[in-house]
């Protein structure tokens, strides 16, 4: 909600007769950078991020359940 209202206000300002071109260019210009900064910064997180171990303590090596047997159902 806030963010459309900023969008809003954003719109009316740069749709304006009296904004300049290179204002705009340079609020492009440093989007399009913010935005190649937050991309970099998760691909970096992602590749460092923890890799889970071939055996999790967490998991059992028994296999899958079939379905139904949670409600006593043989099939």
């Amino acid at each position: 909600m806030e963010q459309d209202l900023q969008l809003k206000v954003m719109f009316d300002a740069i749709s304006k007769a009296s904004s300049k071109k290179e204002d705009i260019i340079t609020i492009l210009m440093s989007l399009q950078h913010q935005n190649f900064i937050l991309s970099n910064s998760m691909m970096n997180l992602v590749k460092k991020w923890p890799k889970p171990s071939t055996q999790d303590p967490l998991t059992t090596s028994e296999g899958q359940s079939r379905p139904g047997i949670l409600y006593g159902l043989q099939i």
